[in-house]
Formats: C-alpha cells, structure tokens, sequence
C-alpha cells in the first residue's frame, strides 16, 4: 500500500476530478481519499492506493509536484508508513 499526500488543492474539488487528473498523468485509480481539512482556503488529501508500492508512487510523483492546477500549486509526497 502507498499513500500520496496532495497538497494545496482547491477548496470544493470532488474525488472524481483528483482521480481524472491523477490518472491523465500516469497513476493508477485510487482504492480511497481521506481529506485533511486545512486552516487555509486549499485543503489536502491523501491518496491511498492498495497493492501499489510507494516506489512507484515516487516515479509517478515528479510529474504532478509543483504543478499549477485550478489556480494553486499542487504538492505531492509520497507519504511513508511510519508517518500515516
């Protein structure tokens, strides 16, 4: 199992449209999503997927960090198990 933290999204996306774009640049779909509220207006997620391990995740991980994407800038981390 891997977990990727995604930073910095837009307050009001949906679980569909984080699976559209993760999977537009490579990811496999995701098994589920917890959203972690923020103290700001861009709150975050964490990715989980099941059966993927986090060593593919970083591979994937480079094209999406960093992005610009519906007015932020995204950060991805792929998050160890010792850290979840």
């Amino acid at each position: 199992m891997a977990r990727l933290w995604l930073g910095n999204i837009e307050a009001g996306t949906t679980d569909d449209e984080i699976k559209a774009f993760l999977v537009k640049y490579g990811f496999p779909e995701f098994d589920r999503i917890e959203h972690v509220a923020a103290d700001g207006p861009r709150p975050a997620a964490i990715v989980i997927f099941e059966g993927v391990p986090a060593e593919g995740l970083r591979l994937l991980q480079a094209r999406i960090h960093d992005m610009y994407w519906k007015k932020g800038r995204l950060t991805a981390q792929v998050v160890h198990d010792d850290f979840a």
